[in-house]
């Protein structure tokens, strides 16, 4: 808590989000392979590292550390049949007309703009890379809002990816001349949070 008062340290909550992802499987690493794949026609020079950079960005926002701590509850709790009726049943199959999971997932990508959520919608219909292994139930587990949750991380990594492609563009250079803690240049600048 802060301070005496109800709210929780900003730490905390990206903290309990990020050891949420690994507690289910989900590495930075899996998700920079997605963001990979999806932005390498696109950028010169681009590696694993610029991705894993933006994601780490993309992880500090707050909506996205709501978004997969409800999202990574839920699926937890339907694991242990701890929802009641009949969410517990539409949750643990993932019904096909049950859209919760991807709401809570695309509300989290619009802070990256409307690219970030055609990009969403392309992942969520496409099931690149890990988001494919999550969503067809392989092993044990349900992943109803997890493979929504790495879709939209995934999208509005590669979305800061887009946008900070025009910024070097525009400078005349590409990702083969920046390092990759250079991919959120905002995250040098004193207070701000990417």
């Amino acid at each position: 808590m802060d301070r005496g008062t109800s709210r929780v340290h900003s730490r905390a909550v990206e903290k309990a989000a990020n050891d949420a992802l690994l507690r289910r499987g989900v590495t930075i690493e899996e998700i920079a392979k997605i963001v990979y794949e999806m932005q390498i026609p696109y950028n010169k020079g681009l590696t694993i590292e610029h991705c894993v950079e933006s994601i780490k960005s993309v992880l500090k926002k707050r909506e996205m550390q709501h978004a997969i701590l409800v999202g990574i509850e839920l699926d937890e709790l339907a694991e242990k049949k701890m929802l009641s009726e009949p969410l517990q049943q539409l949750v643990e199959s993932d019904e096909g007309l049950f859209g919760v999971d991807e709401t809570i997932a695309l509300g989290s990508v619009y802070t990256y703009g409307s690219i970030a959520v055609t990009t969403f919608g392309h992942l969520d219909k496409n099931k690149i890379g890990l988001i494919s292994k999550l969503d067809t139930k392989s092993g044990n587990g349900v992943h109803t809002f997890l493979d929504d949750l790495v879709g939209s991380i995934a999208a509005s990594a590669a979305s800061r990816l887009a946008h900070r492609t025009r910024d070097l563009e525009e400078a005349n250079e590409t990702f083969e001349d920046i390092p990759p803690e250079d991919t959120a240049p905002e995250a040098n600048i004193t207070g701000v949070r990417t």
